[in-house]
C-alpha cells in the first residue's frame, strides 16, 4: 500500500476542506442543531452536486466508482466540520443495498440514494442488542405475498427524512434485510434525545409493515455477510469522521495554548501543556494510519479487512474520547461553554465513539479472531 494519499486523492481533501467551510462553518452547524432533523436542502445539494451521496457506488447506477480510501478522505473532512445530516446513514444504507441487493433493486433503490434523489437510514438497534446480527428481536412473518414486520427499533439515525428505511429482522428463516418505505402502513417514527443534536435519533415502530418479497435485500444470497461487509465499510467512514473531529480539536488546542496568557506567558510554553498536546498528536496520527490502512484493506478485499477495521474502530474510539478530553482540559472553563465551539466536537466525539460499536465490542472481535486462527 502507499503511505500517503494519491495525488488525485490529494486534490479531493482540499476541495471538501474548501466546500464544507464555505456551506458549513460553526453558524450552520449550530442553526442545524437547532431544527428537528439538522438537514439543509442546499448544504445537502452541495453535496449531492459533488457525488459524494455515491462516491463508492458504481457508476452503472449512478455513483462515482471510488474506493473505500476516497470515501475515507471525505469522511474525515466532514468530521472536520462537524457537518449535520444523513451522510453517514446513506452510507450505510448504500453499502447495504450494493453488498445485499439484486439488480432491479440496486436500481430502485441504490441509483436514487447515489444521486441524492432519496434519503435512507438502517434500522437494526433495539433495547437490548449490540451491532450483531445474531441478537435481533424484531420479529418477521412470511405471507404469501412477503414479510410482515413487528417490533421497535432504537436510535436509528436520521429517520425523520429519511425515504427508505431498511429493517434487520429475525424470522424462522433467519435474518433479513427489509426495505421499509416512508409512507408505508403501521410505520411511526418519534424523535429521541441525543447528546449530539447534529445528529438527529429516532423510535421507529413497526406495527404489522408489509414488505413484498421481491423487495426483500439478499434474499437470494447471504444477507448476514452482507450486512458485515457494509458495516465494515460504514465503520471506516466513523473512524474516518473522528479522526476530523481529532484533527479539528488539535488544531484548535494548538492556537488557543499559544495565544492564552497565564503570569505573563502563553500556556504553551509550558511542558505539562506541550506534553497533553503530545499526546493529542499521537492520538490523531495514530488514528489516521488505523483508519486508512483499514479503508486500503477494504478496498482491495484483503483477507484481513474485518480485522483490520475493528482494530481502527477499537483504537479511535478511544482516541476521540481522549483528543476531545484533553482538548476541553486545556482550554479551561472555556472549552464547556456553549459559546466556543469546542463542545460540537465533544459531543459529536461521544456520539461517534460508540457508533457501530464502541472499543470493548471491537476489541470482542478482534480477540475472537486471534482465537480462532490459533485453533
Amino acid at each position: 500500500m502507499d503511505f500517503d494519499l494519491s495525488k488525485p486523492q490529494k486534490l479531493l481533501k482540499d476541495a471538501a476542506r474548501d466546500l464544507l467551510s464555505r456551506h458549513c462553518p460553526p453558524e450552520k452547524v449550530r442553526e442545524l442543531m437547532a431544527s428537528e432533523t439538522a438537514h439543509d436542502d442546499v448544504l445537502w445539494q452541495e453535496i449531492v452536486d459533488q457525488g459524494w451521496t455515491g462516491i463508492t457506488t458504481p457508476e452503472e447506477f449512478g455513483g462515482l466508482n471510488l474506493t473505500t480510501v476516497e470515501l475515507a478522505v471525505i469522511a474525515e473532512e466532514m468530521g472536520r466540520a462537524c457537518l449535520p445530516g444523513a451522510f453517514m446513514s446513506g452510507v450505510f444504507a448504500g453499502a447495504l443495498i450494493g453488498e445485499a441487493g439484486n439488480e432491479e433493486q440496486k436500481k430502485r433503490y441504490l441509483e436514487p440514494l447515489a444521486l441524492g434523489e432519496i434519503n435512507a437510514t438502517v434500522a437494526f438497534l433495539e433495547d437490548d442488542t449490540a451491532w450483531n446480527a445474531d441478537s435481533l428481536s424484531v420479529c418477521s412473518k412470511s405471507d404469501a405475498n412477503g414479510i410482515i414486520l413487528d417490533g421497535k427499533k432504537r436510535f436509528v439515525a436520521d429517520a425523520g427524512i429519511a425515504d427508505l428505511i431498511i429493517c434487520a429482522a429475525q424470522n424462522g428463516d433467519g435474518f433479513m434485510l427489509l426495505p421499509v418505505e416512508r409512507d408505508s402502513p403501521g410505520l411511526s417514527i418519534t424523535p429521541s434525545p441525543s447528546m449530539d443534536e447534529t445528529r438527529k435519533i429516532f423510535d421507529v415502530d413497526l406495527a404489522s409493515v408489509h414488505v413484498e418479497s421481491r423487495n426483500i435485500l439478499g434474499a437470494d444470497g447471504d444477507a448476514k455477510g452482507a450486512f458485515r461487509r457494509a458495516l465494515n465499510t460504514a465503520t471506516i467512514a466513523a473512524c474516518a469522521e473522528m479522526v476530523g473531529v481529532m484533527q479539528w480539536s488539535l488544531d484548535a488546542t494548538i492556537e488557543y495554548v499559544k495565544t492564552r496568557q497565564q503570569f505573563g506567558k502563553p500556556i504553551g510554553v509550558y511542558q505539562a501543556v506541550q506534553h497533553q498536546c503530545a499526546d493529542m498528536l499521537l492520538f490523531t496520527e495514530s488514528s489516521r494510519s488505523a483508519t486508512y490502512y483499514a479503508a486500503w484493506a477494504l478496498s482491495v478485499n484483503d483477507p484481513e479487512s474485518a480485522l483490520a477495521v475493528s482494530t481502527a474502530k477499537a483504537y479511535c474510539s478511544d482516541a476521540v474520547r481522549e483528543v476531545c478530553n484533553r482538548a476541553v482540559q486545556l482550554h479551561g472553563g472555556i472549552g464547556f461553554t456553549w459559546e466556543h465551539d469546542l463542545q460540537l466536537y465533544y459531543k459529536r466525539s461521544k456520539y461517534s465513539e460508540t457508533l457501530f460499536g464502541d472499543a470493548i465490542y471491537h476489541r470482542e472481535i478482534i480477540a475472537r479472531s486471534i482465537v480462532d486462527q490459533a485453533i
